[in-house]
């Protein structure tokens, strides 16, 4: 295997994936999905115009099962609800399938040490995974999994990880991808590992280059949102708290988003949103302020009619608050902040949770997704699948086009 890429490794020779164009965009790519959530490939080469035919998919979740087929055209038959070898035997798509795609949980491996590659994994989850590639041989695999999984069972599972897939006679690739890297504003670290089935391929080919984040996540927002998103008292006071921002577990109005988890929304973890009262009047039946706040840098009410009257000595405009471009600072920022006379910001509004589409828009998921299912079980899906755009990032840099006849 290739050996890891560092995280701060020079971009600059690589070729932009985004400038490629596809030598066969009119191929049809023969796709086949394991522990496949809401089909973040599936969507990737629906972004990218190119054809699919969705040879299998595989998840043992009902709900899962329910948007899939709400977004993607695949027969009954061949959408299976197990990846165990009872349930699901691949050799019938043998030399079937172009690309296959899916991110395994990964135990670690009863049998470290004793040097039985593929048998060692038996038992787990990734010996599906790894046993699906020995029976339909694709010509190509894309496997997804957490940055923990390199350090994991103190580095034994990746070792074996690893020579699974150099006993399987794939040749790999692989390196740690940041969503943010990759045109989405989220903090998503993730280990791909690209597998080809010749060697040749594998010389042609190297991972994306890291591309300027040019969003925010408030660009992903939507304009209205219902007012069942908006947290209660309990809720502020748990978000705001200085602990629970201290530790990450949550965040206000971040531009980069917190990686997304599958119950990040339900507990009250991750990112919020702090709407001001003036921004969507009809959510102003209660209003809190954000508690984490020290008192001392809030106005007295004598500073405060000062500073928003209608003109001063100085000063013949009002002071407007909350500029979307700050006054410039000075060096006696403190004097003038005493003199009532420089940048300020308001406070008055209510907090907010993301909303699932939200939620959707930062995993790379279009509108054009459909929502099937409930709020929980939606916040689950985005947060267990891929990031999409990291997807068409690989996809661009394979040129997953040219395997085609």
């Amino acid at each position: 295997m290739e050996t890891l890429n560092s995280e701060l490794q020079l971009e600059s020779t690589y070729e932009d994936w985004r400038t490629k164009n596809f030598s066969n965009p009119k191929a049809t790519i023969r796709l086949g999905t394991l522990f496949s959530g809401i089909g973040a490939v599936e969507h990737a080469l629906k972004r990218l115009n190119l054809k699919t035919e969705i040879i299998f998919a595989c998840d043992n979740d009902p709900h899962v099962k329910k948007s899939y087929l709400a977004n993607y055209h695949i027969k009954d038959k061949e959408f299976y609800d197990d990846v165990d070898e009872s349930s699901f035997n691949a050799k019938k798509y043998k030399y079937k399938v172009d690309l296959l795609v899916g991110g395994s949980p990964c135990q670690s491996f009863s049998m470290v040490g004793e040097r039985k590659g593929f048998e060692d994994t038996r038992g787990t989850l990734f010996y599906d995974f790894a046993r699906v590639i020995s029976e339909c041989r694709p010509k190509i695999f894309i496997f997804e999994n957490v940055k923990g999984l390199i350090s994991h069972d103190n580095g034994n599972t990746w070792s074996r990880i690893q020579e699974v897939f150099k006993d399987l006679g794939y040749h790999t690739s692989s390196e740690v991808l940041n969503s943010k890297h990759f045109g989405v504003p989220q903090n998503r670290n993730r280990i791909f590992v690209v597998g080809f089935r010749k060697s040749k391929w594998l010389s042609e080919f190297r991972m994306p280059a890291r591309i300027p984040l040019e969003s925010s996540m408030q660009d992903y927002l939507e304009d209205y949102v219902d007012s069942k998103y908006f947290l209660k008292e309990k809720g502020v006071k748990f978000v705001t708290s200085f602990k629970n921002q201290k530790k990450s577990f949550t965040q206000i109005n971040g531009s980069v988003a917190l990686c997304q988890k599958a119950n990040q929304q339900f507990n009250w973890h991750g990112d919020f949103v702090f709407e001001k009262a003036a921004k969507k009047l009809k959510f102003n039946e209660h209003l809190f302020e954000i508690k984490s706040i020290d008192k001392k840098y809030y106005l007295s009410e004598k500073v405060k009619k000062y500073v928003l009257s209608s003109g001063t000595k100085n000063f013949k405009t009002k002071i407007d608050t909350d500029l979307e471009v700050a006054r410039p600072l000075l060096q006696t920022m403190h004097k003038m902040h005493r003199a009532g006379v420089d940048n300020y910001v308001t406070h008055s509004g209510r907090l907010r949770k993301l909303t699932p589409r939200e939620c959707l828009r930062l995993m790379g998921f279009r509108d054009d997704f459909k929502i099937v299912v409930s709020d929980l079980q939606t916040y689950r899906q985005a947060g267990n699948s891929i990031v999409v755009d990291v997807l068409i990032a690989l996809l661009k840099q394979i040129d997953i086009t040219k395997f085609i006849k």
